[in-house]
């Protein structure tokens, strides 16, 4: 592998593998918030959220962390004016205090929060309109959780970053990603350059998957798989990566490495891999160039895909998952991409009605599936060319999936939307 691309995959994984408190999208609106009030200078008597439909998607039911279990746009965005730190980016509530908590109740009661659906925007918009008297400060956030786009202080462009039809980054480009390459550099990445990162995702990954386990969070799908299904190899991959979700989405205040702006998919695709390590002993360093695969197939997938969409990102960080136990496994690139292709032609397509408890069953299904795509891959065993989605190789394959999940499921994003904010007339269509 020449430097250049060695340098551009080890960058995709630093840029990417992230601690981020709780459910990133409402963590985005209290980054939003919290920023506009810091450049404000003063605490503001107004605030004003206007948001992408996805976003309102990805909040609406998922509790905000360090919040006392309220959910909701309004109570991001106020607490992350009254206790967040803008400077901790996506840990942007880890400081927050019982006062502020309280504080926060205080002004919900009073309304000084209002939120709006923004059309005909990228599927990841948030804009932040904090005022105090004859001042105001508007943040915008285009298409990355922590991506300022524009910042304008009473009339004043302070900052413009206006986002380009074809992102680029002088350190990364996610295009140069392949299966055979991420394959390579999984086998040749030098230790050093990648233990750090995957030690802080195993370990706190671990952590909140125990959290998970340990108390009753949402549905607690994690307990429950547990306590039915037994404690076998493949249950305790199904659980452990569900418990984790259990967790953050249950407002659960313990941070998580993410994966594609995600922690529910940062979740799954190290916790099977975790289980798997511990259950095969193989070693630390086996388990690190295990998570390169994963980590990075599921990334791979999401280039296509986009942040945001009707796909439930749970199948493609679960795909990364079964691809990186067939890695540790011993498969080879056929192996490898078998999985893939297996997982995909099986639940590529889950839809994504926003963050909230039933992540995590989505996500032990996704898992499921994945690992059945390996035991299937071990054996040569695949679905065909021709078959459904299924193309002639696992590149064409992965970008027929990303083609449904950024455009074909375009017009399903906006009708689950209208059905979660009852726009839509049920009785009438149905």
């Amino acid at each position: 592998m020449d430097s250049a691309l060695y340098a551009n995959y080890l960058n995709i994984l630093k840029q990417e593998l992230v601690p981020a408190l709780g459910c990133t999208e409402p963590i985005a609106i209290a980054y939003a918030s919290a920023k506009a009030t810091q450049i404000l200078g003063e605490f503001p008597q107004s605030i004003e959220m206007q948001c992408s439909g996805n976003i309102i998607k990805n909040v609406k039911g998922v509790t905000v962390p360090n919040s006392g279990g309220m959910k909701g746009i309004d109570v991001a965005a106020v607490l992350g004016a009254v206790g967040g730190n803008p400077d901790q980016a996506l840990e942007v509530l880890k400081n927050v205090t019982l006062e502020d908590i309280d504080r926060t109740k205080d002004l919900l009661s009073q309304k000084i929060c209002v939120c709006s659906l923004v059309e005909n925007v990228a599927n990841l918009y948030i804009c932040a309109r904090v005022t105090n008297k004859e001042h105001y400060v508007e943040v915008t956030i285009v298409n990355h959780h922590t991506n300022i786009t524009k910042i304008e202080k009473d009339g004043q462009i302070l900052f413009d970053n206006p986002v380009k039809e074809k992102e680029t980054s002088p350190e990364t480009d996610k295009s140069k990603l392949t299966v055979k390459d991420i394959l390579d550099f999984a086998d040749q990445v030098e230790i050093s350059d990648i233990q750090d990162i995957l030690e802080r995702q195993i370990q706190m990954n671990t952590a909140i998957s125990q959290e998970g386990l340990d108390n009753n969070y949402g549905a607690q799908i994690g307990k429950t798989l547990m306590h039915v299904w037994g404690k076998g190899i493949t249950t305790r991959a199904c659980a452990k990566a569900a418990a984790g979700s259990d967790a953050r989405m249950g407002g659960c205040s313990m941070p998580v490495v993410i994966n594609s702006g995600s922690g529910n998919q940062g979740i799954t695709v190290s916790l099977p891999l975790i289980v798997y390590a511990e259950e095969w002993e193989v070693s630390r360093t086996k388990l690190y160039r295990s998570l390169v695969v994963s980590n990075l197939i599921a990334i791979h997938q999401k280039y296509y895909i986009g942040s945001l969409s009707a796909y439930c990102g749970a199948v493609s960080a679960a795909c990364g998952a079964g691809a990186g136990i067939t890695y540790m496994y011993g498969g080879n690139y056929e192996q490898v991409s078998l999985t893939i292709i297996n997982t995909l032609g099986n639940i590529g397509g889950i839809v994504c009605d926003g963050a909230k408890p039933s992540c995590a069953a989505k996500i032990a299904s996704s898992v499921d599936a994945a690992l059945m795509a390996f035991h299937l891959s071990i054996q040569n065993k695949s679905f065909l060319p021709g078959e459904g989605i299924i193309k002639g190789d696992v590149e064409e394959t992965i970008k027929s999936m990303g083609y449904i999940g950024r455009v074909g499921m375009r017009e399903t994003d906006t009708e689950i939307l209208n059905v979660m904010i009852d726009r839509a007339d049920v009785n009438r269509d149905c």
